[in-house]
C-alpha cells in the first residue's frame, strides 16, 4: 500500500486532526469513484454506440451526428458551469452537516438551469441552420445534421434539470444514484437505436433521426429518475424539505456566483476552443471529419475514467474542506489521481496494441481505416495526459478554485489546441493527423498546468 500511503503523500503538511487507515481512505475514494467512473462510461459509451449504430448508413451520417457535438456541448456550457458551483457547494454543505443549506443551493440550481435551458434551447432550435454551417456541415451532411440537433435541443430543458440533480447528488456523495439514473438513460437509448435507426420488431427505420427520437427516450427517463431521487423524505436531498424556502438566498447565490463565473468562464473557453478546433477539421472533408469522430469516442472512453475520478474529487475535495480537513483534501485527491494512473496505464496499452481494429467496429472504409492506425497511436499517449489533467481539474473545481482552471482552458484550449491544430493541419500539412498532434499538445499543457497548481496547495485556502 506504499503508492497509497496517506502520510506519504501528504508530504511536510501537518495534519488537522486523526487519519484514517490507508485502507480506509483508499476505500472511501473508490466507493466515491466507481460509480462516477461507471456513470461517465455509459455517458461515452451511448456516443459510441450512436456513432457506431448510425455508422451503418454512411461515413455522412458519422460526421452529421459528429458535427451536432460541439454546437449542443456549447449550449450546455452556462448549465455545466452551474452544476460545478451546486456539486462544489452541495458538498461542502453536506461536510458542514447543512442539510437545508445543501438542499436551498440545489432550489436555485434548479430555478437558474429552467430560466436559461428555455431561452437558450429556443434560440439554439431557431438558428440551427445557420449554427450547423458554421460547424462546417456540408451539402451531404448539412439537412441530417439540423434535424438531428433539434429533436435534441428541443429537449433541452429535461437534459438540463437531469444534469443539475445529478450534480447535486454527487457532491453530497450519492454516485451510485446519478449512476443507476444514467445506466437507464443510456440503456434505453441504446435499445432505441436498435429499434428506430434500422428499423427493428416492427419499427419504421427512420436513419439519422430514429438516433436523435432514441437520444430524447434515453433524456426523458433520465429526468424522471433524477426527479425522483429529490422526493424521498428520507433522502440528504430532498426539494419539498419544510424548511427549505424556494426564493433566493443572497449569501449562497453569492457563493455560487463565485464558483459558477469561474466556471462558466472556463466553459466559454472550452466550447470556443473545441469548436474551432472542430471546424478545421470539418473542412478536411467528411470521410476526414468522420475518422476524426471515431477517434474522439474512441477517446471519450477513457475520458469516463478521469471524469469520474474528477467528480469524485470534487465531492471528497468538497466535503473535506467543508468539514475544515484541508489535510484529507489532499490525501483524497491524489488517491483519485493514482487510481487514475492505474486506469490509464492499462487503457493506453490496450488502445497501443488493439491499432486500427477498434475502428473496425465503426467503419470498414479502407481511408478511415488507415486513419485510425496511427491515430490510436496518439490516443494511447493522450490517454495518460487526459485522465490526470481531468482529475486535477475536478480538486481545484471541487475547491472553488475555477479562475485557475478558466485560465487554464484560456491558455491551452482556446489558444493551443486550434492554433496548433491549424498549423498542423494546413501550413506544415500533416492533415488530420495535425489535428491529433496539436490536440495531444493541448492535453500535455492542461496536464503540466493543473498539476502545478494542485502541488502548490493554494486552493486549500479559498473560502466559499
Amino acid at each position: 500500500m506504499f503508492f497509497f500511503n496517506a502520510r506519504t503523500v501528504l508530504g511536510k503538511q501537518p495534519l488537522q486532526g486523526e487519519l484514517p487507515s490507508d485502507f480506509g481512505l483508499f476505500t472511501g475514494t473508490l466507493k466515491i469513484a466507481w460509480p462516477a467512473m461507471l456513470e461517465s462510461f455509459f455517458a461515452a459509451l451511448i456516443t459510441f454506440a450512436d456513432t457506431a449504430m448510425v455508422g451503418t448508413l454512411g461515413s455522412y451520417a458519422i460526421a452529421s451526428v459528429g458535427l451536432t457535438a460541439q454546437p449542443r456541448l456549447l449550449c450546455l456550457s452556462f448549465f455545466f458551469a452551474v452544476n460545478i458551483a451546486c456539486s462544489a457547494l452541495v458538498a461542502r454543505k453536506k461536510g458542514a452537516g447543512k442539510r437545508e443549506e445543501a438542499n436551498q443551493v440545489l432550489l436555485h440550481t434548479l430555478f437558474i438551469t429552467a430560466v436559461f435551458s428555455v431561452l437558450i434551447g429556443a434560440a439554439a432550435f431557431i438558428r440551427a441552420d445557420s449554427i450547423l454551417r458554421f460547424a462546417g456541415s456540408k451539402g451531404d451532411t448539412h439537412a441530417y445534421s439540423v434535424m438531428y440537433f433539434r429533436i435534441i435541443i428541443a429537449t433541452l430543458l429535461l437534459q438540463t434539470l437531469t444534469l443539475a440533480i445529478n450534480a447535486a447528488q454527487r457532491g453530497v456523495g450519492n454516485t451510485k444514484t446519478a449512476m443507476k439514473n444514467n445506466v437507464v438513460s443510456n440503456g434505453l437509448n441504446i435499445i432505441f437505436n436498435y429499434f428506430l435507426i434500422g428499423g427493428h420488431f416492427g419499427f419504421p427505420a427512420l436513419g439519422v433521426k430514429g438516433a436523435a427520437i432514441a437520444s430524447v427516450i434515453g433524456f426523458t427517463a433520465g429526468f424522471i429518475l433524477a426527479l425522483h431521487s429529490v422526493l424521498k423524505p428520507d433522502s440528504f436531498l430532498y426539494v419539498l424539505l419544510r424548511n427549505t424556502k424556494p426564493c433566493f438566498n443572497r449569501g449562497i447565490f453569492a457563493s455560487m456566483y463565485k464558483v459558477a463565473s469561474g466556471a462558466f468562464i472556463e466553459q466559454v473557453f472550452l466550447r470556443i476552443g473545441f469548436f474551432l478546433y472542430a471546424v478545421i477539421v470539418a473542412h478536411l472533408g467528411t470521410d476526414a471529419f468522420a475518422a476524426h469522430q471515431i477517434g474522439m469516442n474512441i477517446i471519450g472512453i477513457s475520458f469516463a475514467v478521469g471524469d469520474g475520478l474528477g467528480a469524485a474529487g470534487i465531492t471528497l475535495v468538497g466535503q473535506n474542506l467543508g468539514r475544515g480537513r484541508s489535510d484529507l483534501a489532499k490525501i483524497y485527491g491524489i488517491f483519485c489521481q493514482r487510481i487514475g494512473l492505474i486506469c490509464s496505464l492499462c487503457i493506453a496499452l490496450c488502445y497501443a496494441v488493439s491499432g486500427s481494429a477498434v475502428y473496425r467496429l465503426f467503419s470498414s472504409a479502407p481511408v478511415i481505416l488507415n486513419y485510425g492506425s496511427i491515430i490510436m497511436k496518439l490516443i494511447a499517449l493522450i490517454v495518460i495526459l487526459q485522465v490526470a489533467q481531468v482529475i486535477y481539474g475536478g480538486c481545484l473545481r471541487g475547491a472553488g478554485d475555477t479562475r485557475y482552471t478558466a485560465m487554464v482552458s484560456l491558455i491551452s484550449v482556446a489558444i493551443i489546441r486550434p492554433f496548433s491544430g491549424w498549423l498542423f493541419v494546413y501550413p506544415l500539412g500533416f492533415g488530420l493527423i495535425g489535428a491529433w498532434l496539436g490536440l495531444t499538445l493541448d492535453q500535455f499543457m492542461r496536464f503540466m498546468l493543473t498539476r502545478l497548481r494542485f502541488k502548490s496547495g493554494k486552493w486549500q485556502k479559498i473560502e466559499l
